[in-house]
């Protein structure tokens, strides 16, 4: 079987060590590793922040074949895919703001509470996946739903996992603010660039269970999954853009080569 792996980082931000990391990691896997620009966040992508994805990727020494997917060259695949759910009663309009959303996060949202019919008008609605319907849809293949990790989850999943999209609730597929959620288009690309194997951090182990219900859904494969450990910074935080964390750039522009970065990745502390 070939395998085909992939590194798809977003634009919303420079990368840092952690990206540095998953990205050797898939690149090192031992088969073809892709490159996915996942930029459907038109409210926080940036032009200069997927160029300096690519400069960074070189900087590492990487290289993939050309060109690179973007996601926003996709979004009719991902409109037809909701389109289709929406026709087959899998997903329902939910008129929650995100603050709305956040402030329910203790309990997951009942469908009762989110019928489009009953929406403030002012509001566009998101798209939300109704487990209840998929279950029904699904009906024995429901308990059947399962993947492969190779590697560990959080809690030190590893092995045969049985799928638990209810730890998730009904996630938004459809969103009023950027169109089309992360895990629609995921497992979209996944299938639509054949890949086999996904390397990514353990903080997505948990978005796996929800991405293959949609595979079920979908009649789309389902990929085998390594999940690894995440890199901390010196406060015992893990690195994020958000947090400010320092960039490959910065690094490049102390003059740290591959090599060198390479070698702090290792010296740095994971979990």
């Amino acid at each position: 079987m070939t395998y085909r792996t992939r590194f798809a980082p977003s634009p919303t931000g420079y990368l840092h060590l952690g990206h540095a990391y998953a990205a050797l990691t898939a690149f090192e896997a031992g088969g073809e590793c892709l490159l996915r620009i996942e930029d459907i966040d038109r409210t926080r992508c940036r032009p200069e922040y997927e160029t300096a994805i690519y400069e960074d990727l070189r900087g590492l020494g990487l290289a993939w074949p050309e060109p690179a997917l973007r996601q926003s060259d996709h979004l009719a695949d991902y409109e037809a895919a909701l389109e289709t759910l929406r026709a087959r009663g899998l997903v329902y309009a939910c008129f929650k703001t995100r603050k709305e959303l956040a402030q329910a996060a203790q309990g997951a949202p009942q469908e009762g509470d989110a019928v489009a019919e009953n929406g403030p008008a002012e509001r566009e609605p998101s798209w939300r996946l109704s487990l209840a319907a998929a279950r029904e849809a699904l009906g024995a293949k429901w308990d059947r739903l399962d993947f492969v990790e190779t590697g560990q989850g959080p809690n030190g999943e590893t092995g045969p996992q049985t799928a638990r999209p209810e730890v998730n609730g009904d996630v938004v597929l459809g969103r009023k603010d950027i169109g089309i959620a992360y895990h629609l288009a995921v497992v979209i690309d996944d299938a639509r660039q054949g890949v086999t194997h996904i390397h990514r951090g353990h903080d997505l182990f948990t978005a796996t269970h929800t991405q293959v219900l949609l595979q079920g859904l979908l009649g789309l494969p389902t990929p085998v999954y390594r999940h690894h450990a995440l890199l901390l910074d010196d406060q015992g935080r893990r690195l994020a853009k958000r947090k400010g964390s320092k960039s490959l750039r910065d690094y490049r522009r102390e003059g740290m080569d591959a090599e060198a970065i390479r070698a702090l990745i290792a010296a740095t502390p994971k979990v």
